[in-house]
C-alpha cells in the first residue's frame, strides 16, 4: 500500500532561490515525493506527507485511496479533506507566514499556490517508519509508539526541488521543520495521532534573522462524511453539513467539527486538532501557552470572520487572535458550512539563528456519546471526545504525572521517573498486556480459536508487575462487513475469562486450557523468518453460516491499579483481529469427490449481495486442495472457468471482495466464491448450468449442475 512517488528530474534550476546557491552534481538529480504513508496500527487512518500536509485531499491513488482521517479504520467515514502546518513571525523583511496546506481545491505537492512547505533538496529524505512493537518489521528500540513517522520538510525552498516549477508568492521563513507522528494500537489510545513538531531557524539563502513573536499552528479542512454511502468525487454535498466549534479550558484547548446533518447514524463522530503543549526557547519570557481559534468559509462570505485571509498580514492576524466570541456563537455554532479551521499557539519570543522550539499537536476522533439528534453539539455529545483528548494529552505528559514540568521524587512511591533514567520522559503510555498471538481456524458452520499465552508474562511500564488478569473474546455478526460501520467496529464481546484471584469474575481459565498445547512452525509475516507459536488455549464459536464473513479477536487484560489510579487496561481487538468465512475444509483423499453449490438456486439480489451486478456470489463447496472448476451452459458452451488453490485462497479474484473485505479474509480451504459473470465479462442470465471439478492432483473429475433464477 505504501508507494514512493518519484517527481520531475532536471540537470539545474535556472531560477534564483536556495537549491540554487548548492552545487548540484551534474548527474540527473531525482527528488523524492512520500506522500502515501498512512497510520494503521490504531483506529484512525491517516495520510501524512514529507511536504507539510496531511489527509490525502481525494487524491486519487493506485491502487487505493488513501486515508483522509479514516476513523473507525476501514469503515469509510473520513474526517478532513487536508491539512498542513502553518508557521508565522515577525522578520526584519516584515510579517511572513509559511502555509503547509490552505483553501485548496486539491493538495498539492508543491508548485502550487499556499503549499509553501516541500521536501528536502536530499533525495534519500523520505519518511521513516519505525515500531516499538518487537514483532514489527519496522521494529526499533528508538521509537516512541507503535508506529512512528520520522518526517522532514523545508520552507527555503522558492522552487520545487528538482524543478523549475515556482512556488507562487512563497517568501521563506528560512525554517527546517523535524516531524514525530505518534500512533498506538492500545484501546484506550487508538483514536488520536500525535503530531510533534520541532522547528528550526535554518535561515534563507546567505541570511539568518531571528525570528520574533513566532506562532505555530495546524489548519485542516474538516469534514466528516461517509465516502462510501457519499464518493467523494461526486459533488460535494457533505461539505455543507459541517458544525464546528472549539474548546479552551485550563485542561484541553481544541477546535473540533462533526456532520451536523448530512449522513445522521453513519457519520456520528468528532474530529479535533487539540494542543498537547510547547518549549519554547530557555530564555523565552513571553510564551504562556495561548491558544487562538478561527474559523471561515471556503468560499468566503460577508463577514471578515468568513473571508479566507488573503495575504500574509491577514494570515498572521488569524493566528494571533482568535474569532470574535459573539460572533462565534451567533453565526456558527451548531450551525452548518463548508468552514475551515485552525488552531494556533504563541507567541514564542523568538527562534534565534540555528535554534529550535518544539510544539506538539494531536489529531483526535471519536464517536458521538448518547443517542441526541446529529445536530445537537453539547459536552453531553463530546464525552467521548474529552476522554480521547485526556489520553492523548496524557500520552504526551508521560512521567510527568503532576504535569508541571519537573521530575518529583516521592520516596518508593513516585509515580514519575518509571523507567528509572533519571530524567521525566514523554509520550509513556500505561501498558495493557500484550495482545495473544491468536489464529482462527475455520471450519463448517463454526471457527476455532487458539491462541498462546504471551499475555501472562507481561510487565506494566507504569506499575513495573506482571498484573495480567484474563481473556476477551469478541466477534462481529451475520452482514457486518456491509454496514457503514465496518466487520471491525460491529465487534461484540462473546465470553470472558478471567482468573481466579478475587478481582472481577473469577470464572477460571480451564475451561479453555489445552490438555497439551498445539504447537505450530509458521513463518512470520512481518520478519519473514521461521517462527514457533505455542498454542495453550481453545475456544470453539458455531452456528455460524458458511460462506458469510466474520470477525475474531481475543485480547488479554489486566486488573489495574488503585494505587496509581489506573482503571484495567486491555490490549486492541486491532491487533490480532481475524476476518474468517466459515465452510467445508478441502477434500481428503480419502473421501469420494462430492462439490456442491450454494446457495442452489441461486436468486438474484442475495442477502449478501452488494448493489452492483457484478457484487454477486455463489460458493463451490467440498473442493479438492488443488482443483480446476468449468462451468458450462446446457448446451456445452464454456461459460467460466478458475483454478482453486485451497492454501492461498483469499477471495480476491471476484468484485465483492475487492469491495467487501479486506483482502485478507480466511477460507477453509475447500471453497470458491464465483461472481456469475462470463469469461467475456458478461452477467449470466437465469437457467440451468453444468459445471466439473477436476483433481489437479488425483486427476478425479467431478460433474454437477446447480440453477441460476434471476
Amino acid at each position: 500500500m505504501m508507494r514512493l512517488r518519484i517527481l520531475g528530474i532536471i540537470l539545474m534550476v535556472a531560477a534564483t532561490g536556495p537549491s540554487q546557491d548548492k552545487q548540484l552534481p551534474p548527474q540527473l538529480l531525482k527528488i523524492t515525493v512520500d506522500d502515501q504513508r498512512f497510520t494503521s496500527v490504531g483506529n484512525i487512518g491517516l495520510t501524512v506527507s514529507n511536504y507539510g500536509t496531511f489527509g490525502d485531499g481525494f487524491v486519487q491513488q493506485t491502487p487505493i485511496d488513501f486515508p483522509s482521517c479514516e476513523y473507525p479504520r476501514g469503515s469509510g467515514i473520513e474526517h478532513m479533506f487536508d491539512g498542513g502546518l502553518w508557521v508565522g513571525a515577525e522578520t526584519p523583511q516584515g510579517i511572513r507566514v509559511t502555509t503547509g496546506a490552505f483553501n485548496s481545491a486539491r493538495i498539492q505537492s508543491g508548485g502550487a499556490l499556499n503549499f509553501e512547505f516541500t521536501n528536502s533538496d536530499d533525495p534519500t529524505d523520505i519518511i521513516i517508519e519505525r515500531s516499538s512493537l518487537e514483532e514489527s518489521k519496522y521494529y526499533d528500540p528508538r521509537a516512541i509508539s507503535h508506529q512512528d513517522f520520522i518526517i522532514n520538510f523545508v520552507d527555503t525552498n522558492r522552487f520545487v526541488p528538482g524543478t523549475s516549477i515556482p512556488i507562487p508568492n512563497h517568501t521563506p521563513l528560512g525554517i527546517a521543520v523535524h516531524l514525530e507522528t505518534y500512533a498506538w494500537n492500545f484501546p484506550f489510545a487508538d483514536a488520536f495521532v500525535i503530531f510533534n513538531y520541532t522547528i528550526t531557524n535554518v535561515g534563507y539563502a546567505d541570511f539568518k534573522d531571528t525570528l520574533k513573536n513566532v506562532y505555530v499552528g495546524l489548519w485542516a479542512d474538516l469534514v466528516v462524511r461517509n465516502i462510501n454511502i457519499t464518493p467523494p468525487r461526486v459533488g460535494a454535498p457533505f461539505y455543507m453539513h459541517v458544525g464546528n466549534g472549539f474548546v479552551d479550558t485550563d485542561t484541553m484547548k481544541f477546535v473540533y467539527a462533526y456532520d451536523y446533518d448530512g449522513d445522521p447514524g453513519y457519520t456520528d463522530s468528532y474530529v479535533a486538532m487539540a494542543l498537547m503543549g510547547a518549549d519554547p526557547q530557555k530564555d523565552d519570557s513571553l510564551y504562556k501557552g495561548r491558544t487562538t481559534y478561527n474559523f471561515w468559509l471556503f468560499s468566503g462570505g460577508d463577514n471578515e470572520f468568513d473571508r479566507p485571509p488573503a495575504d500574509e498580514a491577514s494570515r498572521y492576524e488569524r493566528m494571533k487572535n482568535s474569532i470574535d466570541q459573539r460572533y462565534f456563537y451567533d453565526n456558527i455554532y451548531q450551525t452548518p458550512g463548508n468552514r475551515m479551521a485552525l488552531i494556533s499557539t504563541g507567541p514564542f519570543e523568538h527562534i534565534a539563528p540555528d535554534s529550535s522550539i518544539n510544539v506538539v499537536f494531536a489529531i483526535v476522533c471519536a464517536k458521538k456519546y448518547g443517542f441526541n439528534p446529529s445536530t445537537i453539539d453539547d459536552d453531553f455529545a463530546k464525552r467521548n471526545l474529552f476522554e480521547n483528548v485526556s489520553w492523548a494529552l496524557r500520552a504526551f505528559y508521560g512521567e510527568d504525572t503532576n504535569r508541571n514540568g519537573k521530575l518529583d521524587y516521592a520516596g518508593t512511591d513516585s509515580t514519575e521517573d518509571v523507567n528509572g533514567n533519571g530524567k521525566l520522559d514523554r509520550f509513556v503510555l500505561p501498558t495493557p498486556p500484550l495482545s495473544p498471538r491468536f489464529k482462527a481456524v475455520p471450519g463448517h458452520q463454526k471457527v476455532t480459536l487458539l491462541w498462546d499465552r504471551t499475555a501472562e508474562e507481561s510487565i506494566d511500564l507504569i506499575s513495573k508487575e506482571k498484573d495480567f488478569e484474563g481473556y476477551r473474546i469478541y466477534r462481529s455478526f451475520l452482514g457486518d462487513d456491509r454496514t457503514p460501520r465496518g466487520i471491525f467496529e460491529g465487534m461484540q464481546l462473546v465470553r470472558e475469562f478471567d482468573i481466579v484471584d478475587g478481582v472481577f469474575y473469577d470464572t477460571g481459565l480451564d475451561e479453555i486450557r489445552l490438555d497439551e498445547p498445539i504447537v505450530e512452525i509458521t513463518q512470520n509475516p512481518e520478519t519473514g523468518e521461521p517462527d514457533t507459536v505455542e498454542y495453550y488455549y481453545r475456544y470453539e464459536i458455531t452456528g455460524l453460516h458458511n460462506g458469510w464473513q466474520y470477525a475474531f479477536a481475543v485480547t488479554a487484560f489486566d486488573r489495574g491499579d488503585e494505587k496509581l489510579r489506573l482503571q484495567s487496561l486491555e490490549s486492541s481487538r486491532l491487533k490480532n483481529v481475524a476476518i474468517v468465512s466459515p465452510g467445508t475444509p478441502p477434500r481428503q483423499r480419502n473421501q469420494p469427490l462430492k462439490v456442491g453449490v450454494y446457495p442452489n438456486p441461486y436468486r438474484v439480489n442475495a442477502l449478501w449481495d452488494g448493489t452492483q451486478e457484478r457484487e454477486r456470489k455463489l460458493y463451490f463447496y467440498n473442493l479438492p486442495r488443488n482443483c480446476e472448476v468449468r462451468i458450462y451452459t446446457l448446451a456445452g458452451d464454456l461459460v467460466d472457468s478458475f483454478i482453486h488453490r485451497g492454501d492461498t485462497y483469499r477471495g480476491m479474484d471476484i468484485k465483492w471482495y475487492e469491495s467487501f473485505s479486506q483482502g485478507n479474509t480466511i477460507f477453509p480451504g475447500g471453497e470458491h466464491a464465483w461472481d456469475l459473470v462470463t469469461q467475456y465479462d458478461q452477467a449470466i442470465a437465469t437457467g440451468l448450468y453444468l459445471f466439473t471439478v477436476k483433481d489437479l492432483d488425483t486427476g478425479e473429475v467431478y460433474r454437477g449442475k446447480f440453477v441460476v433464477i434471476k
